[in-house]
């Protein structure tokens, strides 16, 4: 882990706003920029070439990079194919079992609160023929494992969960659910943008069979990514989404995107290293945050597991306020409402409705993400702009003045 000291020039940006929606994408760690660099000046080389120096340079690097992608997994180097970011993985694993299982016939088990890349490919197979079970969660965002087992049936040929929920940071019992499908011979797929990193994993013991997740979300850079798909017993086949020149084991034709390969490598072994330290820091700054704001605000309330979740997602809703205007009076605080997908839909979050989170409240919610760079100073900070800000606004709202007269009136009368 860096030093709070490490100021916002050292990772390459301006702070003129305390940065915490990390769950949308996180600042590329001065470390891993160090390893790029070369590979985007003199090692510029195709790691497919094979006859001279530059193309073996870069065959090196990748191969060092897929060395640490694996090991953060718990997995061998030969199970990683390299993508260009979580998106195209997930399509490659849905899709590609889809297809190599008879054209898209089937079953498919997904869950309500899946990512919305989840959901569109979940919805575009549906629409071509695949039956798909959707599972409902609970309050907190979880699945029922005895739903689960009542969902399998005679061709079930995948169950796709991810890690963990990028809106409200509730994680699924991973190793329970890839127990279930290894002993009814269903692959299992883990959506794992948000939990790798930052949460243990290892696809071995929870018997995942192929997951995603991306450089992004763990201080790499954008557009690279990885698909974990077992290579081993039970050996896993996808058929690709598209053809020309058979890379990665047949799977993701194309020219490697070396610098960004290498640069996802080294921000695997950092997480992979600093994990631990990292998991318990980000939750005491969570819940330090989360304390803050509670005591100096009623009418909060948490969105997600309280402690099965990502250590640095806090989801909360603010009753009395609008979630847009809030954010509009903290615009010195980059926070957000939901998905990063999905920022500009003005439709309700489908993972709020999924919890039973009132329409009105639902507008009310906001998402604040910790990171490596994030400071119990910049946590005090927040807080207290948070309180600041929904005081003012709920002296606006007459939604507010008509609870708390209520509220007053019950107390009269107790």
């Amino acid at each position: 882990m860096l030093d709070d000291a490490t100021g916002a020039a050292s990772i390459g940006f301006v702070k003129q706003q305390i940065y915490m929606d990390y769950q949308a994408t996180t600042p590329v760690d001065p470390r891993v920029l160090e390893v790029m660099l070369p590979y985007l000046q003199g090692r510029f080389g195709n790691a497919a070439s094979g006859s001279h120096a530059f193309g073996w340079t870069a065959k090196a690097a990748v191969k060092n990079a897929r060395e640490e992608c694996a090991a953060i997994l718990g997995a061998q180097p030969i199970d990683v194919i390299f993508t260009s970011g979580s998106t195209e993985g997930i399509n490659l694993a849905i899709k590609g079992a889809a297809e190599s299982v008879g054209g898209g016939a089937g079953h498919l088990i997904t869950c309500v609160t899946e990512h919305p890349a989840v959901i569109d490919v979940a919805r575009d197979l549906e629409a071509k023929g695949t039956r798909v079970t959707w599972l409902p969660v609970d309050e907190q965002g979880s699945i029922d494992l005895d739903a689960l087992d009542a969902a399998f049936a005679d061709d079930t040929f995948m169950v796709a969960l991810m890690a963990a929920n990028n809106e409200i940071g509730t994680t699924h019992p991973l190793r329970e659910i890839g127990t279930r499908c290894r002993q009814r011979g269903v692959l299992f797929f883990c959506d794992g943008t948000q939990g790798v990193g930052k949460i243990p994993l290892d696809v071995v013991a929870d018997h995942i069979d192929v997951l995603s997740w991306t450089a992004h979300k763990m201080y790499g850079p954008k557009g690279v990514g990885g698909l974990y798909v077992r290579n081993s017993d039970p050996h896993v086949r996808l058929a690709p989404l598209f053809h020309g020149g058979g890379h990665e084991r047949g799977m993701r034709s194309g020219t490697l995107n070396v610098p960004g390969i290498v640069g996802f490598g080294e921000a695997c072994r950092l997480a992979r290293e600093e994990l631990d330290e990292e998991f318990e820091r980000l939750t005491t700054l969570r819940r330090r945050l989360h304390e803050g704001i509670a005591a100096g605000l009623d009418g909060v309330s948490l969105n997600g597991a309280p402690e099965r979740r990502l250590p640095g997602n806090l989801n909360l809703a603010f009753s009395w306020v609008d979630g847009e205007a809030l954010m509009l009076d903290i615009r010195d605080v980059a926070v957000s409402s939901g998905s990063a997908c999905h920022s500009t839909n003005l439709e309700p979050s489908h993972v709020l409705r999924a919890i039973a989170v009132p329409d009105l409240e639902t507008s009310a919610c906001i998402r604040f993400g910790l990171g490596r760079f994030t400071t119990e100073e910049e946590v005090d900070q927040v807080t207290g702009l948070v309180i600041a800000a929904v005081k003012r606004l709920r002296e606006l709202s007459p939604r507010y003045e008509l609870a708390r007269k209520r509220t007053d009136a019950v107390d009269a009368e107790e």
